[in-house]
């Protein structure tokens, strides 16, 4: 066998190219979907707008932490929201320098018309997938998280 070769196999029976692939095709199809149904927003937002759903107020440095985003694209990020009306940002009584993000109504309505969408992506991706399956990947998928040393409960 070929150096060549060797690298295409390596590749090839690694499961990062395969879990890049995956995340790349269930964002299209997510986005997509989003357009198809005249939903302007991203798989980025709809994570902002889900931790804020479960949690509103929170602090953007922990918002950043939570979502693996550095303070400034999450600045960015949080910026094209407001000005869509999808959150709101207050200073800190206490410090001027720290601002808690919000979610709005529209936010809200957003989110949730967007919830059909992804459990019909999340239908779509485990179609023909078994119960068993399914609890063996999210295991597999957990274990490669904490091999990066993720804590599992802020995802």
């Amino acid at each position: 066998m070929k150096k060549g070769e060797q690298t295409v196999n390596f590749f090839e029976n690694s499961i990062g190219p395969w879990l890049g692939k995956t995340v790349k095709m269930i964002d299209y199809f997510l986005q997509e979907s989003f357009e198809s149904d005249n939903l302007d927003i991203t798989k980025e937002q709809m994570i902002v707008l889900k931790k804020l759903y479960n949690q509103d107020g929170l602090y953007q440095n922990e918002l950043a932490r939570l979502i693996f985003r550095n303070k400034s694209s999450l600045a960015r990020l949080l910026s094209k929201m407001e000005s869509k009306n999808y959150i709101s940002r207050k200073s800190s009584k206490e410090d001027k320098r720290i601002k808690k993000v919000f979610l709005t109504d529209t936010g809200k309505e957003v989110f949730e018309k967007a919830i059909p969408i992804i459990k019909n992506m999340l239908s779509k991706m485990e179609e023909t997938i078994t119960s068993d399956e399914k609890e063996q990947m999210i295991t597999i998928l957990k274990k490669v998280q904490h091999n990066f040393g993720a804590n599992q409960e802020h995802l």
